[in-house]
């Protein structure tokens, strides 16, 4: 299904995407491109090339690009690519080799009640 329609399962933002602000999504998100505030949303996978500036909240994140903020999955994997620069929370956790996190990594057990992140508002300009 197409991107943007009905019911889709996943969204994406391609490599010529730059987001000034908070991003959700209710469903999976696949990021290239860059976003420049936090990010909300079911399962994260980013490219290598792309970059994320803010916090991010994801059930499952794929990290491959640049993140400089705190994340918070309950499964993350850190690809050889990646570059993390912030707190990390997570309940299972994998680094491949060259994966890079500079931060505070806090173990949050099965079913632990996560803090809920202060809800996105939606700004126009």
């Amino acid at each position: 299904m197409a991107t943007g329609a009905r019911h889709t399962t996943f969204s994406i933002l391609g490599s010529d995407v730059v987001v000034t602000g908070n991003v959700a999504a209710s469903v999976d998100l696949h990021v290239d491109g860059k976003i420049d505030g936090d990010l909300k949303c079911a399962n994260l996978v980013q490219g290598e090339a792309s970059e994320i500036k803010g916090a991010v909240v994801a059930e499952t994140a794929k990290i491959a690009g640049l993140l400089d903020g705190s994340i918070e999955a309950k499964t993350l994997i850190v690809h050889a690519t990646a570059r993390i620069t912030g707190d990390v929370v997570y309940e299972t956790i994998t680094i491949e080799n060259g994966g890079k996190v500079e931060g505070k990594l806090s173990h949050r057990r099965h079913g632990a009640a996560a803090k809920a992140p202060p809800p996105l508002e939606v700004v126009s300009n």
